[in-house]
């Protein structure tokens, strides 16, 4: 143990002013003064950069930290400073420092006077900063974000894997600490092997932050979910929140929608520069703002305890990300809301996005992507489904309602026989296939797949067809949160049986498991801190039954008279006059004047049955400009200019642009897009669209996608397409 005057309580209040240690703290710190190689995974707000940071402070020499983020480095330099009376205790070095400032923070290291340096991987790997190191006294070196080294991970950086020959390049005997929040078992193997760590202490906190309460909500049209975000952050009362996007622009325009809603909201985003950036950060550290609208940019090494919430607009690309992002609430021990809105056009976005990727890197991205969208379909508890995911057991009971699913639970339902059904098609398919395969092999899906294996002439082969694919990918994934199967992930996520798997074949016992959330299918309706009434389930099944009567008259598809989402506003708003149910959501005053008259007497004699008090309307008032676009949009298409050039024109991207085209649309303006559908869609496949939305219950553009993806049908096509359907059948 090294030789110091100072016991490690008194040298926490003397640097720090804590009087106690958080968790393993003391532990961790004791392992790193003792010379040893220590590997730590503690989650987001544990305390994990203490310690190192309290070590090095004790010990001769400086300690090297690496870290992945020019912006994190600065923050933790900021930080640390802010406890010493002496600025030269911790420095940086990276590509943003001119030569001179380099130098004088290679003076202070020879001097003696640094304590802790922060530095990139990709500074470190300069000859003449390797040959500086090997000439000064370090006392170990840190890795921060340690996951960034394993290619199983979600945030994996090819310089990262490069930092043991760089320490050795200084000297082989540096002892390491290698810090994470997030690493699943196959990641906590890779960055200990990776790093060549010898006779490693290991130290793995709890992933369970059990002041946070976990919440997936349905993302319906953009106007609805920002309706929605506004209603949560007013029902918040000026506390403060983090909203992440995946585009700077969202980034921007949510901030807009909550400032003119009364709400001190900023962007944040790697397009804005330095100084504005800085700017944003302490304005919301000083709470001059309450709310954050940021891309992943944002938060790192940001130690704000009081986050009261954080709100996923966009899905994350992975569990890591979510739950790292998540982290950032409640840090101060205090109730923590996280809620993510989901939809599965989000994940086919972020497919998109790996299709240039190398092989195993897109393999790897499609596992992550795979799995969050399991964590946002899952009916089960979202806290055991997490701790799961990190290798670490939990028991459902013990999760007190604090997340979405355990506060309303679905029905539960016994499901012996058909588990013993599935985890016999993974043994006859020889532990072979992944969820998608075997659920497709259960019931019976004729797919390529299946008939170039001859998997159709197994016995097996179509013995769950009564079931649809919700069912046995709900039943799959309660498989593995139970310890029946688990995924190899070396082999991208095939299903392999366990020995309580194999167990329960040959001697089945009852189970039971609630069916996977269908979000195609959900209106995101119950906001419990809305200002609004809530949802009037009685209400909306009356008028549900009304619209099919409506519909039937009219021969035409239900969601085409109204949507479930404006369904789903008129019981909670209760709108009694043509003008107010031209405030309800997708309805504008035309579409109104055409449908509404039925629904309006309907509404209007239940309130006065059951002496319903009428909720005052919440209204959300939108960005100014958006109007304007829209009306652009309008004029142009009937102009007949080509879509890309009103895109270009408007600043939209064509994903907006089909955004504000629904937008549009669901208001009740007619449009008509034949001109461009002509030129750019082949005339059988817009037949086969306009065929499938005339049949089906519902518009969903991925429900169409997954049934008619088969005959080489994009998801572009069907876009466009239903547009003209819903304009010409609706408007």
């Amino acid at each position: 143990m090294i030789e110091t005057k100072e016991l490690l309580h008194e040298a926490l209040k003397t640097h720090f002013g804590f009087d106690k240690f958080k968790g393993q703290q003391e532990q961790i710190i004791q392992s790193v003064l003792d010379h040893k190689d220590t590997f730590v995974i503690m989650p987001t707000g544990g305390g994990k950069s203490l310690c190192y940071q309290l070590p090095a402070i004790m010990m001769e020499g400086t300690a090297i930290v690496i870290s992945p983020l020019i912006a994190l480095m600065k923050n933790q330099v900021d930080s640390i400073r802010g406890y010493s009376q002496n600025d030269d205790v911790a420095s940086f070095l990276n590509s943003s420092l001119n030569k001179s400032q380099m130098k004088k923070v290679k003076e202070d290291i020879t001097a003696g006077k640094t304590k802790l340096l922060f530095i990139a991987p990709e500074t470190l790997t300069k000859d003449e900063n390797l040959a500086f190191f090997k000439e000064v006294n370090i006392s170990f070196v840190a890795v921060d974000e340690a996951h960034c080294i394993s290619e199983w991970g979600h945030d994996f950086r090819p310089e990262y894997r490069r930092i043991r020959l760089m320490i050795d390049e200084i000297n082989k005997e540096i002892p390491i600490i290698a810090l994470t929040a997030t690493a699943t078992p196959k990641v906590r193997t890779d960055i200990v092997k990776n790093l060549n760590m010898r006779s490693v202490r290991e130290f793995v906190s709890s992933f369970n932050r059990e002041n946070l309460y976990y919440e997936v909500r349905p993302k319906n049209k953009k106007e609805q979910t920002f309706k929605s975000i506004v209603q949560v952050i007013k029902g918040m009362d000026g506390q403060s929140g983090i909203i992440y996007v995946q585009s700077r622009k969202s980034t921007e325009e949510i901030a807009k929608v909550l400032r003119v809603n009364g709400i001190k909201a900023a962007a944040y985003h790697a397009g804005l520069d330095a100084k504005t950036r800085t700017k944003v950060q302490d304005d919301f550290l000083m709470e001059q703002i309450d709310v954050i609208c940021a891309t992943i940019a944002f938060g790192m090494g940001i130690d704000k305890p009081d986050v009261r919430f954080v709100i996923h607009y966009d899905i994350p690309k992975s569990i890591e990300n979510y739950y790292q992002e998540t982290g950032r609430a409640g840090r101060d021990g205090l109730e923590g809301r996280c809620i993510t809105y989901y939809r599965y056009k989000d994940i086919l976005k972020l497919e998109k996005f790996l299709r240039d990727k190398p092989v195993a890197e897109r393999e790897m991205g499609a596992q992550l992507l795979q799995e969050i969208m399991a964590f946002s379909e899952t009916a089960s508890c979202r806290r055991r489904f997490l701790l799961h995911y990190f290798g670490e057991e939990y028991v459902e009971a013990k999760c007190g309602e604090k997340c979405d699913n355990c506060k309303h639970p679905k029905e539960r339902i016994e499901v012996q026989e058909y588990l013993h059904q599935a985890l016999s098609a993974i043994q006859v398919l020889n532990e072979n296939f992944k969820i998608k395969s075997i659920s497709e092999f259960l019931i019976g899906n004729e797919t390529k797949e299946m008939q170039d294996f001859k998997f159709d002439e197994l016995d097996l082969f179509g013995v769950g067809k009564d079931k649809d694919l919700n069912f046995w990918k709900s039943l799959l994934r309660q498989a593995l949160l139970q310890n029946m199967i688990y995924k190899d992930i070396e082999n991208y996520g095939i299903l392999r049986l366990t020995e309580k798997g194999k167990q329960f074949i040959s001697k089945p016992v009852p189970f039971q498991m609630a069916l996977n959330h269908d979000y195609s299918t959900l209106v995101d309706s119950d906001s419990e801190s809305s200002k609004a009434g809530t949802l009037d389930k009685v209400l909306i099944g009356m008028l549900k039954d009304l619209r099919k009567q409506v519909s039937q008259e009219k021969k035409v598809p239900p969601y085409v008279i109204f949507q479930d989402p404006s369904l789903a506003d008129m019981a909670t708003q209760y709108p009694i006059t043509m003008d107010e149910m031209a405030n309800i959501t997708g309805v504008s005053i035309g579409k109104a004047k055409r449908y509404a008259k039925p629904f309006i007497e309907l509404i209007h004699q239940y309130v006065e049955e059951n002496n319903i008090e009428r909720p005052t309307d919440f209204v959300v008032k939108q960005v100014a400009n958006r109007s304007k676009i829209k009306v652009n949009i309008i004029q142009s298409i009937d102009r007949k200019i080509p879509l890309e050039d009103i895109a270009s024109s408007n600043n939209l991207s064509m994903e907006e642009l089909m955004e504000e085209l629904d937008a549009i649309i669901i208001s009740g303006t007619k449009v008509s897009l034949d001109y461009y559908i002509e030129d750019n869609i082949d005339e059988n496949a817009t037949e086969d669209i306009l065929d499938y939305f005339m049949e089906s219950e519902t518009d969903s553009v991925e429900e169409a996608f997954k049934e008619l993806k088969e005959d080489d049908i994009t998801i572009d096509e069907i876009q466009l397409v239903r547009i003209k359907f819903l304009s010409d059948t609706a408007n």
